[in-house]
C-alpha cells in the first residue's frame, strides 16, 4: 500500500533564466505540475508514493518520467501517449520570485487521461489520495479525476484536495469557481492559498473560509498565507503559524505551496490519524514542519528540484530551535 497516490498534471515549467549573449530570453527546463510536486516532496521526506497521469511520448514526457523515478515515485500509472504532446508552462519570475504563467496546453497530454486508462488499484490501495483542480478543466481528465476520487474514498483513503487556481486554463472565473467547489464534498482535507480563498469560499478571512469548508464536509482546512505562514483548523481547534525564518532568501516560489502540502501530508501519514482526529498539538506541529519544507523549497529554482530531504528539514528546524533558545538566554 502506498502512503500517497496523486492524480493530475505532470508538465515542464520553462522558467525564465536570463538572456543569451545576443539578448534573447533563456528558459530553464524544470519538471513540475502540482500533484507531482507534492509527491516528490513527500517522497523526499520518506513516504512511498505513486503518480497517475499522462504525458506525451516525447523528449519532455520521457524526461518527466525519469525525474519521478529518480525521486522514488512509482510511475506504473503514468501513461506515455503517442497522439498528444506533454503539457508545457512558461514561467516568468519577478524580482521577488513571484510567478506569471503562460501555458501550452491545447490540448496537453494531462487533460487527455480517460477513466479507462487510470490504474485504479493504485487509488484503491493507498492511505492518502491527492488531487488538484487542473485535471478538472477539460474532458476526459475531469471525469477520470472524479471517478477515481470517488473510488479512492469508497476504498477508505483520506482524500486530499488542492484547488490550485490557474486563470489562463479556465474559460471564465465563474466556471473555475463552480467546478473547483463541486468536488469539495469528496475531500477530507483541503489546502487553499490566500489568493484562492475568496474565489472558492466567498470569504475573505481564513477563519470564515475554514467555517465554510466545514459546512461542505471538510474535516481539516489549511489556508496558506504566503510570508504570513498558514492557518490550519479542524472544528473546535485552530492555529496560525508564522513562517519559521523570515530572512530566508527567496529565489523562486514555484512549488512552495506543493512543498508545504507534501510536508503536511507526510506528517499526517506518519501520525496514522485521519484529519478529523487532529488536535491542537498536531495542527501546530504539522504546520510548523510544512512551513519549514516550503521555506527550504523557495531558496532554490524550480519545483521538483527544490524539494528538500527529511535531513534538511530536521536541520532547519533544529537550527531555529537553537536560535530561539539563544534569544531567550
Amino acid at each position: 500500500m502506498f502512503d500517497i497516490v496523486a492524480l493530475g498534471e505532470l508538465l515542464i515549467d520553462f522558467t525564465y533564466h536570463g538572456r543569451s549573449e545576443n539578448g534573447t530570453r533563456l528558459f530553464e527546463q524544470n519538471p513540475g505540475g502540482a500533484p507531482a510536486n507534492v509527491l516528490c516532496a513527500a517522497s523526499n521526506l520518506g513516504l512511498s508514493t505513486a503518480f497517475i497521469g499522462k504525458v506525451g511520448k516525447d523528449m519532455h514526457g520521457d524526461y518527466l518520467r525519469s525525474v519521478l523515478e529518480e525521486k522514488g515515485v512509482d510511475t506504473s500509472g503514468l501513461i506515455s501517449a503517442e497522439d498528444v504532446f506533454t503539457t508545457l508552462a512558461f514561467v516568468k519570475l519577478s524580482e521577488t520570485g513571484e510567478r506569471e504563467f503562460s501555458f501550452s496546453r491545447k490540448p496537453g497530454a494531462d487533460t487527455c487521461l480517460s477513466a479507462g486508462e487510470v490504474k485504479r488499484e493504485l487509488a484503491n490501495g493507498c492511505r492518502i489520495f491527492h488531487f488538484g483542480s487542473l485535471s478538472l478543466t477539460d474532458e476526459p481528465s475531469r471525469s477520470a479525476t472524479i471517478e477515481t476520487v470517488k473510488a479512492a474514498k469508497k476504498a477508505g483513503a483520506i482524500i486530499s484536495y488542492d484547488p490550485n487556481y490557474r486563470a489562463p486554463l479556465w474559460k471564465s472565473e465563474k466556471i473555475a469557481a463552480d467546478t473547483m467547489k463541486s468536488v469539495l464534498s469528496f475531500a477530507d482535507i483541503v489546502k487553499i492559498s490566500d489568493e484562492e480563498v475568496e474565489l472558492i469560499t466567498g470569504e475573505s478571512s481564513p477563519e470564515a473560509a475554514a467555517a465554510y469548508l466545514f459546512q461542505e464536509g471538510i474535516s481539516c482546512a489549511v489556508i496558506t498565507l504566503g510570508r504570513n505562514g498558514a492557518y490550519t483548523a479542524v472544528e473546535g481547534s485552530s492555529v496560525l503559524i508564522p513562517i519559521l525564518d523570515q530572512d530566508v532568501p527567496v529565489v523562486d516560489t514555484t512549488g512552495a505551496g506543493d512543498a508545504f502540502w507534501g510536508g503536511f501530508l507526510y506528517q499526517l501519514a506518519e501520525s496514522g490519524l485521519r484529519p478529523k482526529e487532529l488536535g491542537q498539538d498536531q495542527l501546530r506541529n504539522f504546520t510548523e514542519f510544512a512551513n519549514a519544507v516550503a521555506s527550504l523549497c523557495i531558496q532554490k529554482r524550480g519545483g521538483i528540484p527544490a524539494m528538500p530531504t527529511i535531513s534538511m528539514v530536521k536541520e532547519f528546524l533544529a537550527k531555529r530551535g537553537n536560535d530561539n533558545e539563544t534569544q531567550r538566554d
